[in-house]
Parts: C-alpha cells; structure tokens; sequence
C-alpha cells in the first residue's frame, strides 16, 4: 500500500519515501507519495525522484495492485534499489494547474446542471461532455456566470460519506459514465461553498486548489456536437 500524502494535502510539492518494489516494467513503488496517479479525467503528475548518487524524471503516476501508486520514469535509467531512501519533488507549476481546471469543471457542472458524460483535465485547458440535446443559447452569458462564482472565492474542502449515504443521495453523482471507486466503505466529496452557502458537492478523487479566486479567469472554448444528445463544453486557463 502507498500512503496517498496528496490526499491528505495537495498543496505538498516534495515528501522523502523509501522505495518498496521495482516493477518488472521498471516503475517505482514508493511507501508514500505526493504524486497523484491518472485517474476521474486528471493526468498523473509528472517530477523527478532524487538520491545518494542518482536522479531519475518521472514521467507520470498510475494506480498498480491493490493500493500501490506506481511512478513511472520518462526514460529509461539506473534506479533506485528496494529499500532505498529517495526524495520526491513534483513539477508544481503542471499539478498547480490540474488543480485550478478541476476546480472550474466542477462550477463549469454548476453552470451548465446537466448529466455529465465525460470529461478530461489538462495544464491549460479541460472539457466536459453534457447530455445536451441542444447547444446553449448565449455562450457568453455562460463565461459571465462561471467567472462571477470563481471570483466569489468559495472555499474548497473535503468530506467523507459511506457507500450506503451515497446510495441514498444519488443526486449527488454528476457522471453518468464512471462511478465512485467503490470497496473502501467510504466516499470522498469535495464541496465548494458552506453550509447554506453551498456551491457544489460531489464524489471526486483528485486535486483541488484552496479556494475558488486561486483558479483565476477562464474563457470558454469550442462547444462542439458530439454525438446525438452529446456536447462538449472546452474551459481555457487565461
């Protein structure tokens, strides 16, 4: 099992490990972790790994076995030994950015209140794909709004609900195509807003910045046909 430290705190850009395992495809399984693994539509991070003697680039993150969070490196290399103490740094300024186009796409489900089919995170842009028959009339009515509930600086926080809570708020699943990893006993929510104050709540696994103003000002793309009741709405980082 790897302790997911990003979970706990995704603001953490460096944390020393030891190294548990070397797969047999040469990827590295750390104790302990801060970078996140492709998963809910964001990327793995991608950072570098240091110790007495050696360096190695880490490419991406991805799940392994069980709980274990494989770093991947962008090239082949001599690597640590099982066992080995090793340091992790991210490439903050990339993760920083997942963080702020996840936290958009969660007011962009806001704006937009309709069944979610799909969706993507990137550094400089994401998109979401709706069960939208018909495309919005005012586009621009629509950027207006999502950069007014930005600017609002709603904190972002964290909770946890069982499986049989969940169950019993259905509502609270946007997606229509991935559900909540399910087997833990427990789901994570993140709620922007408090209380009554309350934005959005929904399960999600991965990052988010502290507060909505950190997102910045963003633009909305393409709205494109994608499929006969499918379209998908692209939000740009300015």
């Amino acid at each position: 099992m790897t302790e997911a430290l990003y979970r706990s705190d995704a603001y953490a850009r460096d944390a020393a490990a030891r190294v548990m395992r070397v797969t047999e495809e040469g990827g590295l399984v750390l104790d302990r972790t801060v970078f996140y693994p492709t998963g809910g539509g964001q990327p793995g991070d991608s950072g570098k790994l240091t110790w007495p003697g050696g360096e190695i680039e880490i490419a991406t993150a991805v799940k392994g076995e069980g709980e274990e969070i494989v770093l991947l490196p962008a090239e082949p290399a001599p690597l640590p030994s099982e066992g080995a103490r090793v340091d992790q740094e991210l490439d903050w300024d990339r993760r920083h950015r997942h963080m702020r186009v996840h936290t958009a796409l969660h007011l962009l489900s806001v704006v937009i209140p309709l069944p979610v089919t799909g969706g993507s995170i990137g550094s400089e842009k994401g998109r979401l794909d709706f069960d939208m028959p018909e495309a919005p009339e005012d586009k621009a009515e629509l950027d207006e709004t999502l950069n007014r509930l930005i600017a609002c600086d709603f904190p972002v926080t964290e909770e946890w609900i069982t499986e049989a809570e969940l169950d019993a708020n259905p509502g609270l699943v946007k997606t229509m195509s991935v559900q909540p990893p399910r087997g833990a006993g427990r789901i994570r929510l993140v709620r922007i807003g408090l209380g009554g104050e309350t934005v959005d709540l929904q399960p999600c696994g991965g990052t988010h910045v502290a507060t909505t103003a950190e997102i910045g000002r963003v633009r909305l793309g393409k709205i494109e046909k994608k499929g006969k009741q499918n379209r998908r709405v692209t939000l740009l980082l300015d």
